[in-house]
C-alpha cells in the first residue's frame, strides 16, 4: 500500500487561502445579485484611497465607496455603479458594485508592482515639461511614445517660461517647432506671469485630460492658476538633486467651471517604457511610420545597417537627428531599466 504523503504547511497555508478566495468570490457574486440594480446610482471615481474610492453622483454629491472584493481595479475617471446606505451616523455610503467598460487607459510601469493604471476614459494627455529642471526634449519623447501606445492624443505644455531671456525663447521655441510639425500641440506657459494660460484652458475646455510631467515642472501651480479652488500643493526644486520634489500623492478628478475635466496625477520622475515591445516604441516615433517595413532587412535596427531608410531619412533631413538619437537612447535603456523579476517585453 502506497504511504500517504503529508502535505507541507506551506501547501496547507495556499489551500486554506484558495478555499476562502472561493468563498469570498460566492459571497461577492451572492450579495450583488441580492442588490436591487435598479436603485444603483451612476457616478464617477475623483480619487482612490486603498480600499476606497470617492464617488461623484452628477456633480451634486461626492460618496466615499467601499471596493467590492470582485473588482479588479479602479481609477480615476472609471464610471460606476454604486448602492447606497444610511450609516451609524445617519449619511450615506457607497459600495461600488460595477464598472463600466474603460474608452481609454492610461497606465505606467512600476518596478515592483508591474503596470499600474493611473487614469480612465480619458481624452487627451497634456505632456508638461518645464525650462526648470533643465529642458529635456527625451524625456518628452518618453511621454509621447506613452501616449502613442496608449492611441490617447498628446498636447506638449513647457511651463515656467518667464526663466528665458527673448533670446533662449527663441531658441527653445525653434527646437521644439519639431513637434509642431508633427501635429502635437505646444502651449507655453507661466504661472508667475499667467501667460498662455488662456491658450491652456481652450485645449482643456469640454475635454478629459490628465497632467503627466516630471516632479517639479509647475503641475500643481498650473492647476492653481486654472482653478484656484484647487489649492493643489507645490513644491520647490530640490537644491542638491535640481530635481522636482513630489507634491500631488494620489490622482484626483477636478473640474473647469467653463466646462471639462482634469485627472491630476501623481509625478514622476522617469516614465519607463520597458513593458512596451520595441516595435510599438518604433511606431512612438510617428515620424517613421511612413519608412516602417521598408528596410532592406527585417530585423533592421535602424542604426548601422545597410539598406537602412529611417537613417536615410534622417541623413536626408527629413527626420531630425535630435529625435533619431532619442529614440535609440530609449531603445538603449530598455534592458538597463526593466526590473530583473518582470518579463520581456512580447514583440508584436
Amino acid at each position: 500500500m502506497k504511504k500517504k504523503r503529508h502535505l507541507t504547511q506551506q501547501q496547507k497555508r495556499r489551500i486554506k487561502a484558495n478555499r476562502q478566495r472561493r468563498i469570498d468570490q460566492r459571497n461577492d457574486s451572492q450579495e450583488v445579485a441580492a442588490t436591487d440594480s435598479q436603485n444603483w446610482l451612476a457616478g464617477t471615481v475623483t480619487g482612490r484611497f486603498g480600499q476606497h474610492a470617492d464617488v461623484e453622483i452628477e456633480r451634486e454629491q461626492t460618496l466615499r465607496c467601499h471596493i467590492r472584493r470582485s473588482i479588479d481595479s479602479i481609477v480615476c475617471g472609471d464610471r460606476v455603479e454604486i448602492s447606497t446606505e444610511q450609516d451609524s451616523s445617519g449619511g450615506m455610503e457607497g459600495v461600488i458594485e460595477l464598472v463600466h467598460d474603460r474608452q481609454s487607459l492610461l497606465s505606467r510601469p512600476d518596478f515592483y508592482d508591474g503596470i499600474k493604471p493611473i487614469a480612465a476614459n480619458i481624452d487627451q494627455i497634456i505632456v508638461v515639461s518645464s525650462i526648470r529642471p533643465d529642458l529635456s526634449t527625451h524625456i518628452i519623447d518618453r511621454y509621447l511614445v506613452a501616449c502613442e501606445e496608449t492611441g490617447i492624443p498628446a498636447v506638449i505644455v513647457i511651463n515656467k517660461i518667464d526663466l528665458l531671456t527673448d533670446e533662449e525663447r527663441q531658441t527653445v521655441e525653434t527646437e521644439l517647432q519639431v513637434y509642431r510639425d508633427l501635429g502635437y500641440p505646444v502651449v507655453y506657459t507661466s504661472c508667475k506671469t499667467e501667460t498662455g494660460m488662456l491658450p491652456l484652458q481652450a485645449v482643456l475646455n469640454n475635454k478629459v485630460s490628465v497632467f503627466v510631467g516630471q516632479s517639479g515642472v509647475g503641475k500643481s501651480s498650473i492647476i492653481n492658476v486654472l482653478l484656484p479652488d484647487a489649492d493643489e500643493l507645490t513644491g520647490a526644486i530640490s537644491d542638491t538633486s535640481g530635481l522636482g520634489q513630489h507634491t500631488t500623492t494620489t490622482a484626483k478628478l477636478l473640474h473647469f467651471p467653463s466646462g471639462g475635466d482634469l485627472i491630476d496625477s501623481p509625478g514622476v520622475r522617469e516614465f519607463g517604457l520597458w513593458h512596451i515591445p520595441v516595435e510599438q516604441i518604433t511606431r512612438g516615433f510617428v515620424e517613421f511610420r511612413d519608412y516602417l517595413g521598408g528596410c532592406k532587412f527585417r530585423d533592421c535596427k535602424h542604426l548601422n545597417d545597410p539598406g537602412c531608410i529611417i537613417r536615410q531619412a534622417v541623413e536626408d533631413g527629413k527626420i531630425t537627428q535630435a529625435r533619431f538619437d532619442s529614440y535609440h537612447r530609449i531603445i538603449a535603456s530598455l534592458d538597463e531599466n526593466r526590473p530583473s523579476h518582470a518579463e520581456t517585453a512580447p514583440k508584436s
